[in-house]
């Protein structure tokens, strides 16, 4: 099944070529559907663009363009608009016959990329003996759906998670857990050293007021880097510890990661500083080795550095993250690395990537993008907390969520008097409340700050996870009522468009392929939120205007495959931002 876009597309550049000449091969036809049904379907606007080039007025050009545009076994004669819109409407049989391919398509019409990638998604992130919390939400989430999004259109991808496992740090946590679980030294012992929120605090309380015990913190740090037994055995005990907590998140959010923390790159670090100082750019500054990339400056307008090498001798973010680019780009193989990493990081991978491009790193093939995002905000505006003040723990965050969803379910299920398994509304509860905070994210645009409310995610109206939830199991709903197998519906069948309700789903639904496409490229998962939630709302003014399992034949059968289509397109989207479907709610 040809995209419907690209069909237009290639027709507009054959009727560009045939009236003003080759030179316009390949110009953009800035194709968007219309914003009034009235107008048509799609409206060309690159009269207006190619005026100042051209010299000609644009309804002048927009006619010669119609004059040489051959749309007539997709669209009735284009019209022209305005100062030199042309505005496109479907034919019917067009629309039907796309719909019936889509149907019939396991990928509901969304092609696969003709040369796949090796697409590497750096996500989540979180740090080794401390709670993930509500800072990991969007960097996990996000991740996660642009993750899946590559993994459909084609690309081969490695989903990667640069935990936080090495530093100076550990050598206050090895230390405390000498003193306080010695047991956990032991080779291969599986010890539950408990909190580790509580752990690390006690630790950073001792190393911040006892002077011994931050000296043999810092001697810790040594044996760490050089592979002392006992501090290798404890650091391994710390990070298989946080290792499980972040499992039971990642295994409640549906999430698949492979781990690869900072420890990974630490012997590749001193090839790092050896090859930028052979190339000259390593130069000593305030007794560190650093290099200044280009147009980076302080509040005092001075040159900023960026570290290499510490003026001790160890090494810095900036170290680990060269290290990582060499490695993703000449062992992985990536092409294409997406760094899924809060906004105020950009400075630091503008840096980074400056100095890998200078140093030769970065192949010509391969593209280096940082993915930013805001901060989740409370209702009062500032960041997400607890009442206490304390950083939102991400367990709690999730528990609420499913705890108020479960409460909302009860309610309902009392109002209609229908009795329900424990089993059922425990597990409505976890996709609810779990789905409403993956959508209440991903439906914003990722680079803005976005303000965290449970009463509006779990809504059932309006642009959330349960408004689509719903209109899914409105389908399922229509299956169960009618006896209806959708899967065994008469493979002759076809769909039938003509009320204005289903020609406006219709529109709609053929639109997924862009969607999807754009947000694989463009990276922003809220185009599909806003996808589905018009498929959404289109789809319950066709369920509410037109009868479906009261309909003659063919009118019956023919929206039978309409809503069919429509719950796979809503769950193929839901599964994309990682979120599953209800058949009853």
């Amino acid at each position: 099944m040809k995209s419907t876009l690209a069909q237009l597309t290639a027709r507009f550049d054959q009727a560009l070529i045939a009236a003003f000449g080759p030179d316009l091969a390949g110009t953009d036809p800035m194709l968007v559907p219309t914003s009034n049904p009235k107008f048509g379907d799609y409206q060309a606007n690159l009269a207006m663009s190619l005026a100042k080039p051209l010299q000609e007025n644009p309804r002048a050009i927009a006619t010669q363009i119609v004059a040489k545009l051959d749309l007539s076994d997709l669209c009735e004669p284009p019209e022209i608009a305005g100062p030199g819109f042309i505005n496109l409407r479907f034919k019917t049989q067009y629309l039907e016959d796309q719909l019936r391919a889509m149907q019939a398509d396991p990928r509901l019409g969304v092609a696969p990329v003709a040369h796949p990638q090796t697409v590497i998604v750096d996500f989540s992130s979180p740090n080794i003996a401390k709670e993930m919390h509500v800072g990991h939400l969007r960097s996990t989430i996000i991740g996660d759906s642009l993750a899946r999004v590559q993994e459909f259109m084609g690309h081969q991808v490695l989903r990667l998670n640069h935990v936080g496992d090495w530093g100076t740090q550990f050598g206050m946590l090895i230390t405390h857990l000498k003193d306080a679980c010695p047991e956990a030294l032991t080779p291969g012992a599986a010890v539950d050293i408990g909190d580790l929120v509580t752990f690390y605090k006690q630790a950073k309380q001792r190393f911040d007021t006892d002077d011994d015990f931050k000296t043999r913190s810092r001697e810790a740090v040594v044996d760490l880097q050089s592979g002392e037994a006992t501090a290798t055995t404890a650091w391994k005990a710390l990070c298989e510890q946080s290792r499980q907590a972040f499992q039971t998140l990642y295994d409640r959010l549906d999430i698949t990661i492979q781990e690869r923390g900072e420890s990974f790159y630490n012997p590749l670090l001193a090839d790092v500083v050896q090859d930028l100082d052979s190339l000259g750019l390593l130069v000593e500054n305030q007794g560190a080795r650093v290099v200044f990339a280009d147009g980076f400056t302080n509040k005092d307008g001075d040159p900023l550095p960026l570290i290499i090498q510490k003026t001790d001798g160890g090494y810095n973010y900036a170290t680990t993250d060269l290290a990582a680019i060499r490695y993703r780009t000449q062992q992985d193989g990536a092409e294409r690395v997406l760094y899924v990493v809060d906004a105020g990081q950009g400075n630091h991978f503008a840096q980074v990537f400056q100095v890998a491009a200078k140093a030769g790193w970065i192949p010509s093939n391969v593209e280096l993008t940082h993915v930013p995002f805001g901060v989740v905000q409370g209702e009062d505006g500032k960041k997400f907390k607890t009442r206490s003040g304390e950083t939102v723990r991400l367990k709690d965050l999730l528990d609420e969520a499913v705890s108020r969803a479960r409460i909302d379910l009860e309610t309902r299920l009392q109002t209609e008097q229908r009795a329900e398994t424990e089993d059922f509304i425990q597990d409505a509860a976890e996709a609810v409340g779990i789905g409403s905070v993956k959508y209440a994210d991903l439906s914003q645009n990722r680079t803005s700050n976005y303000i965290f409310s449970f009463d509006k995610m779990l809504a059932l109206q309006g642009n959330t996870a349960p408004y689509m939830l719903y209109a899914y199991v409105r389908v399922q709903g229509i299956s169960r009522k009618g006896d209806i197998d959708f899967a065994h519906l008469p493979a002759e069948a076809r769909i039938y468009l003509a009320d204005d309700t289903e020609f406006a789903l219709a529109r709609h639904l053929l639109q997924l392929d862009e969607v999807i496409g754009e947000v694989a490229q463009d990276l922003y998962p809220n185009r599909l939120c806003q996808y589905l939630f018009e498929l959404s709302q289109k789809f319950n003014q066709f369920y509410d205007r037109c009868a479906v399992l009261q309909a003659a034949e063919p009118q019956r059968t023919s929206r039978l495959l309409l809503c069919d289509l429509t719950a796979k397109t809503l769950k193929l989207g839901l599964s994309l931002l990682g979120i599953r479907v209800l058949e009853r709610m």
